[in-house]
């Protein structure tokens, strides 16, 4: 099992608003294998001490340089914190504070000594998220199942949504005959399922508003083709897990959902290529690093393609973008497409950590811009 805690979007901008010096990132692959976590400790313990080599190197000062050593090692020592673990483990310390993600994508490992946080591991998690929702609907009962990447599946409890079909429109059965005689047959069970699959998309509304999230339908054919005729959330996903999802349980159609998500991600992906071809064209779309840098300064980036393994130490120009690259990590620099992803995102912008085969003509990043440059 994995044991994952992604960033809030709240705590995701206050990462990314961070600045003291020191701050140190820690990024390192993890096993969910209980027996093999020591290897993790170890490796966790090795570049720590590469950190705490740079700060004293840097002639950092020396209780800034304890208190992030004995919070190192303080984890190190922590038996049931490393029993517990995903595919990789991000730390951002301070010499004050201690925070740690377990995130469910694969990572190389990595120490930043800087006056900011290493961010791009985070945002291929939360930029690529396998969560979501499922709505479960069959004429005889309907519930929204919350899908989660770090929690197991739970059916929420919306306010609102009807127990079935038959009650949705004050029925013993869908099949019952109307007063005037009109709504009989087939054709009056369809217009009743309709109306009840308007009871249900009404207390969705409210819930689902605003979230973004991809809702994944799970019902038969038949129903399912009704409810789309009447949905108004806008992320409702073409796919649909067939068949009656009465006799299924929350965790079978998380399940189900996932290849679903990761489907979402992909046409994601192909959408933006797409634009950022259409773009490329008119002068608001580029590859160029250089290029990249000075419209994330300047804010001018709209979304961003970001290589989420590769580092380029160095600085940015605060006022023109003007890049500096360095021979070498150390305090005085940072990975320069972290601070790239870092002011697009602190701009409003969209940042997409992806794998290198993602992203155009083999660059390490690629963007769309607000307006020609």
């Amino acid at each position: 099992m994995l044991h994952i805690d992604l960033p809030s979007q709240e705590e995701l901008s206050a990462l990314a608003r961070h600045s003291h010096r020191p701050s140190v990132s820690i990024v390192l692959p993890t096993t969910p294998i209980t027996l093999d976590t020591d290897v993790d400790r170890l490796q966790f313990r090795a570049l720590g001490e590469e950190a705490i080599r740079q700060l004293t190197a840097a002639g950092s000062d020396r209780s800034a340089i304890e208190a992030l050593a004995e919070s190192f090692t303080d984890l190190v020592d922590d038996d049931d914190f490393w029993r517990f673990q995903a595919r990789s483990l991000v730390t951002y310390a301070t010499p004050d504070t201690l925070v740690t993600y377990r995130l469910p994508t694969s990572v190389e490992p990595l120490v930043a000594v800087s006056d900011r946080f290493h961010l791009k591991p985070l945002l291929r998690a939360t930029s690529f998220g396998n969560s979501g929702y499922v709505l479960a609907l069959a004429d005889g009962g309907v519930r929204l199942i919350d899908v989660s990447a770090d929690l197991p599946a739970d059916t929420v409890k919306l306010a609102g949504l009807p127990t079935d079909a038959a009650s949705a429109v004050g029925k013993a059965s869908i099949n019952d005959r109307s007063p005037s005689g009109r709504l009989t047959g087939s054709e009056g069970k369809k217009v009743r399922l309709r109306q009840y699959a308007r009871q249900v998309d009404r207390a969705l509304r409210d819930h689902l508003s605003g979230q973004g999230l991809p809702l994944v339908l799970a019902a038969v054919e038949s129903l399912g083709a009704i409810f789309r005729s009447v949905n108004t959330y806008p992320h409702l996903a073409a796919a649909t897990i067939e068949g009656s999802p009465e006799r299924r349980s929350d965790a079978e159609l998380a399940e189900a959902a996932r290849p679903v998500f990761d489907g979402l991600h992909s046409q994601r992906l192909v959408d933006w290529h797409d634009l950022f071809n259409q773009r490329r064209n008119t002068g608001r779309a580029s590859t160029d690093l250089a290029q990249v840098a000075r419209a994330a300064t300047f804010e001018a980036v709209q979304s961003l393609l970001v290589d989420m393994d590769r580092v380029i130490d160095g600085v940015i120009n605060e006022t023109d973008g003007r890049i500096e690259e360095a021979g070498a990590p150390g305090v005085d620099s940072y990975g320069v497409l972290d601070e790239i992803a870092r002011r697009v995102l602190l701009s409003g912008g969209e940042v997409l950590a992806v794998r290198q085969q993602d992203l155009p003509d083999g660059a390490a990043v690629a963007a769309i811009f607000r307006y020609a440059l």
